[in-house]
């Protein structure tokens, strides 16, 4: 007498739902293959996965590990391509002119928040605050201007040469 077991699973993750069917395929005392059924359906019902695999018995184990990886790896290039589908500012990447730099320091100082600079000039926040140490304003103090560096201090107020 042939002993056949399976094993089914239905899992909720997202707004996908999961079936998932595992058969042993007869083989003496222990059994040779197995039988992986998978599918999945959408929110609105609709196949999201569906496929069949045959397995060795002694694969099952690197079978999965590289199943594992291999789909870890495709969610990662795919989220990174959704969060550079997004649109970039117009004049990202561009070089500043001095008249940018000269208009950028007069916004900052005037307190203009960095998200109204960022829009102004076209370019991102994060752009924005690259560039204003550049023109001498602090990044971490709106409307104020950087320290002058202890290097150029002169000690006592005295000129350097005195």
């Amino acid at each position: 007498m042939n002993i056949i077991e399976e094993h089914r699973t239905k899992v909720r993750a997202g707004e996908n739902t999961f079936s998932i069917e595992v058969t042993t395929l007869p083989g003496g005392d222990r059994p040779d293959r197995l039988v992986l059924s998978v599918g999945g359906a959408g929110e609105q019902g609709e196949s999201v996965v569906d496929g069949q695999l045959e397995i060795a018995a002694s694969a099952i184990e690197s079978l999965g590990a590289v199943l594992s990886e291999t789909l870890r790896h495709h969610a990662a290039v795919s989220a990174s391509g959704e969060r550079r589908a997004r649109a970039r500012p117009a004049a990202q990447g561009r070089p500043w002119t001095p008249e940018l730099d000269v208009e950028l320091e007069r916004r900052w100082i005037a307190g203009d928040p960095v998200a109204e600079i960022a829009q102004h000039f076209e370019r991102s926040p994060g752009g924005v605050r690259a560039r204003l140490p550049r023109v001498g304003c602090d990044p971490e103090r709106p409307g104020e201007y950087l320290p002058e560096p202890p290097s150029q201090r002169v000690p006592g107020g005295e000129e350097a040469g005195s």
